[in-house]
């Protein structure tokens, strides 16, 4: 085995079939084929829709990502996907197509956390992670504050929501609007246009007896529907990107303010955030800014990273054998509420 492991990674977890293929930190090919047009008229993720996608798109995408790459299947070094957490159906697809490319190829295989998987997927862009490094995660299912000492095998959450994540608040809060799904990219992109003071929205769990690392976006989702209702109500006009801008600033400032918070109480430098939502063009401004007030390098993956992808998948599952970790059994399951703590599933008399 060469001395930068040779790892093609495979992510089903919600709509998005990745498949990337990296060398050590090196990035070779991510492929990505997306079902997202085919829940949108749902307003959301249908698990048994993106099951089937995945389904149709496995083969094509890993044969698209090993022709982008240059490499041949009988080449690769190990096969990595993610195990969970995720929609289980969705999980399923994955977790049996990388089975049986590892089974076919003779291959070690590798169940990587998909939390995680959006932690390393940092290395592929800034090098080796700092260790330890606070990891803030933002997506439609998660807002997580993670602490790695080591993202193979230590990773310690300092906090989570409690209700609705960042990004199922900003679909919920586009759909009021009757902006679509999904509601991050439009909301971001009419927020640019709007007056971010226009309205002060809630910002949850900010108060003195709060949990300090925790998150609920719920209520503020509530408001902004309340704010919105009471004007229709009163046959006035919503000025909707006034309203997307506002929304976004108190989502953005908890989301910075624990972040922050967060590596100043932990005595930890470096910040990495991930996720969906980390796209959002005004998350990354305010967490650079308070960042640098604040003496905290920021790591932010450019945003093509930052959601679901095979890459990062990758990324860690090279990660796992360049550090020598036990691969997994070819009885891995597919595990919708897999762990934080546990980066990737071992095989079995290791767990």
């Amino acid at each position: 085995m060469a001395d930068e492991p040779l790892v093609l990674g495979i992510e089903t977890s919600c709509d998005e079939t990745g498949v990337g293929i990296v060398r050590g930190h090196t990035l070779l090919a991510d492929a990505v084929a997306s079902s997202v047009d085919d829940h949108a008229r749902y307003g959301g993720v249908v698990p048994e829709i993106a099951s089937r996608a995945h389904l149709e798109a496995m083969v094509p995408t890993i044969e698209r990502a090993l022709a982008r790459a240059g490499v041949r299947a009988r080449d690769l070094d190990a096969v990595a996907v993610t195990a969970g957490p995720g929609l289980a159906g969705a999980l399923l697809v994955g977790v049996s197509a990388a089975k049986a490319y590892a089974y076919a190829l003779g291959k070690p295989l590798y169940g990587v956390n998909h939390l995680a998987s959006h932690v390393c997927v940092d290395q592929l862009e800034h090098g080796p992670l700092p260790q330890p490094v606070m990891a803030l995660l933002v997506s439609g299912g998660h807002s997580s504050l993670l602490l790695s000492p080591d993202i193979t095998s230590d990773v310690r959450p300092l906090g989570a929501t409690i209700d609705d994540a960042a990004g199922e608040a900003f679909d919920k809060v586009a759909r009021v609007l009757g902006l679509g799904f999904p509601g991050g990219p439009v909301i971001d992109r009419l927020a640019r246009e709007g007056d971010r003071d226009a309205v002060r929205f809630p910002r949850g769990l900010t108060g003195p007896r709060d949990a300090p690392y925790d998150f609920s976006f719920s209520g503020l989702k509530t408001a902004v529907a309340r704010w919105v209702e009471t004007r229709r109500a009163a046959g006035e006009d919503v000025p909707v990107a006034d309203v997307a801008a506002s929304f976004q600033e108190a989502v953005t400032d908890v989301l910075t303010r624990k972040a922050v918070r967060a590596c100043r109480e932990q005595g930890v430098d470096h910040l990495m955030i991930g996720g969906g939502v980390a796209a959002n063009s005004r998350l990354r401004a305010m967490a650079e800014e308070r960042c640098a007030a604040a003496g905290i390098t920021l790591r932010v993956p450019r945003p093509g990273l930052c959601t679901d992808n095979g890459a990062m998948v990758a990324a860690l599952g090279a990660e796992m054998v360049a550090r020598g970790r036990a691969p997994s059994a070819l009885g891995l399951p597919a595990d919708s509420s897999l762990p934080v703590t546990e980066p990737h599933v071992p095989g079995v008399g290791h767990r």
